[in-house]
């Protein structure tokens, strides 16, 4: 299994410990995201496992055109500069169109190419062209296999740094399904792989304007990954949940966090990931 170098102190793949990338879905203010990133990094320093914070400045493909998109990427990158600067975190965000991946690497240590996205090929080739670790999201309509012409986009632009995410793929209405047989496909394929969580427990659209989501399934399907050979974590988390702006039903509060990531961190020694 090929070692993705994510930065200079943390690598993912081939044996390496359990990355966990957390944060909220996105960016209200400046004050949650330092907040939770703050708590993270304890929670993610008393367990030993490296921590990259994500937060997004802008959500393209919210299910209500009034639903709240974030702060938009100046507001949205400040706010990402002072959580690596005042905490000496990583930081991941998302990109929705090759005009913004030049000034996005300027701050961020990983880019994220959402999961409608994926097989944008402008985009991708954009990301990859930045020399940055890219984080790619099957998309929820999209086998494990076909994952390896979304990375090979990438990789055209001489940037082997692929990371491939397993998020949940579309079953029936509203509703979606992990096969976690993909993970074990698309480790085949020589990439790393991430486990988000949260949004695998996402019911699109379900509420009418907003989707809603099973929460309570997040801990039995990280488990599950972790056991299949994920080789990273992403989690969506909040301080409070329900009150959060965007994806209110899927996001762990960030209390429960830490039990999940001590639950985490032993099946995946069992798994064979470093201490």
């Amino acid at each position: 299994m090929p070692e993705v170098q994510l930065t200079d102190d943390i690598a993912m793949g081939n044996g390496q410990p359990l990355l966990v990338v957390a944060g909220p879905c996105v960016i209200e203010n400046e004050r949650l995201c330092l907040d939770v990133a703050a708590r993270m990094k304890e929670v993610c320093a008393s367990l030993s496992l490296p921590y990259v914070f994500k937060a997004s400045f802008d959500k393209a493909n919210r299910t209500s055109v009034s639903s709240f998109r974030g702060v938009g990427i100046d507001e949205g990158l400040r706010v990402l500069a002072l959580v690596k600067r005042r905490l000496g975190l990583p930081v991941l965000t998302d990109i929705h169109t090759p005009e913004q991946a030049a000034p996005v690497a300027a701050v961020v240590d990983v880019l994220q190419i959402p999961a409608f996205l994926c097989r944008q090929t402008d985009l991708l080739v954009a990301a990859g062209r930045t020399g940055l670790p890219v984080n790619i999201k099957k998309g929820q309509f999209m086998a494990p296999e076909d994952m390896a012409r979304a990375a090979e986009k990438v990789r055209s632009a001489g940037n082997g740094r692929v990371i491939l995410c397993e998020r949940g793929t579309c079953f029936g209405y509203h509703d979606l399904v992990v096969d976690m047989r993909s993970i074990v496909r698309m480790r085949a394929m020589g990439y790393p792989v991430l486990f988000d969580a949260t949004h695998s427990v996402q019911q699109p659209a379900a509420l009418g304007t907003q989707s809603g989501g099973e929460r309570g399934m997040v801990p039995a399907l990280a488990a599950a990954a972790v056991a299949a050979g994920a080789d990273g974590i992403f989690l969506e988390t909040h301080p409070e949940p329900d009150r959060a702006l965007s994806d209110s039903a899927t996001m762990l509060p960030v209390e429960s966090v830490p039990a999940l990531l001590s639950r985490l961190k032993a099946i995946a020694a069992l798994s064979g990931k470093k201490p």
